[in-house]
């Protein structure tokens, strides 16, 4: 039922789309200092993965891409849990979450 929605798109559509979520992504990680924003943009870039993973997956007829997402949203889920808690002891540190003063950690 749901890979006959996802066909009536284009595959260009998805690809378009998650390669535009994926360059925004890479432009937030490169471009900015604040950790929360470098942290938003790299799950941003899994998502656009996910996205054409699944969008792949629908229009081959196989469920493989599609059982590998949920694989890669159980590896974000354990990477938010432990970025949270590095950019929490790193406010409680410094009182910033700037990353251009993460040098001041090291010993």
């Amino acid at each position: 039922m749901i890979p006959e929605i996802i066909k009536t798109i284009p595959l260009n559509y998805y690809l378009f789309l998650s390669s535009t979520l994926f360059v925004i992504g890479v432009i937030g990680v490169l471009t900015r200092r604040n950790a929360l924003i470098i942290f938003m943009s790299v799950e941003l870039m899994l998502n656009a993965v996910n996205l054409l993973l699944t969008a792949f997956s629908a229009y081959r007829s196989d469920p493989a891409g599609q059982i590998f997402v949920f694989f890669i949203m159980a590896v974000a889920a354990a990477e938010v849990a432990v970025g949270l808690a590095i950019i929490v002891m790193m406010y409680r540190y410094m009182r910033t979450i700037d990353v251009g003063l993460m040098n001041k950690l090291k010993w």
